[in-house]
């Protein structure tokens, strides 16, 4: 598939994204109970099961995006998930990009994106941990305020 076709699949499938509704279990709004989340209505008299006028949709093959960028991150490339520095070299950064798994820590999470750079793969949530020196430099800045314990110290003695 041509890069030009895929950016208009891409863009097909954003405008059908757009229009989807929500899919939600049956009677989900009015129950705590029931999650709100899609269940496939059953039951011989449920009205969505019946598709009738006034209750939310039912999914339908109709609503599926173009298969050819199916699963496709919104780039167009393809997502693989990585646990450690050891997953990286199995991405190839020309139609592939990495998500970093929800359980790695800080250490493992900077040591990946190190690596990452060195092979040049894109990674979706690099996190916002900082190095040592910038969360260092942080800590000094804060110390150097005062603190409003300190404020509420001056306050009392303008008081008195």
């Amino acid at each position: 598939m041509s890069d030009a076709q895929r950016k208009r699949l891409l863009k097909i499938r954003s405008r059908i994204n757009k229009r989807r509704p929500k899919f939600r279990q049956f009677e989900s709004w009015r129950y705590v109970r029931v999650k709100d989340h899609w269940r496939r209505p059953t039951g011989i008299d449920n009205k969505m099961r019946f598709n009738l006028k006034g209750w939310p949709r039912s999914v339908t093959v109709g609503w599926r995006g173009p298969a050819e960028v199916r699963g496709l991150h919104s780039s167009g490339m393809e997502e693989v998930a990585v646990w450690n520095t050891a997953d990286l070299d199995k991405v190839n950064p020309q139609i592939q990009v990495a998500r970093i798994g929800g359980t790695v820590g800080a250490r493992k999470r900077e040591a990946i994106r190190t690596k990452a750079a060195e092979l040049g793969v894109r990674i979706l949530n690099p996190g916002l941990v900082e190095s040592k020196d910038e969360f260092e430099e942080l800590e000094d800045e804060g110390l150097e305020e005062e603190s409003p314990e300190a404020e509420g110290d001056a306050e009392e003695e303008d008081e008195e």
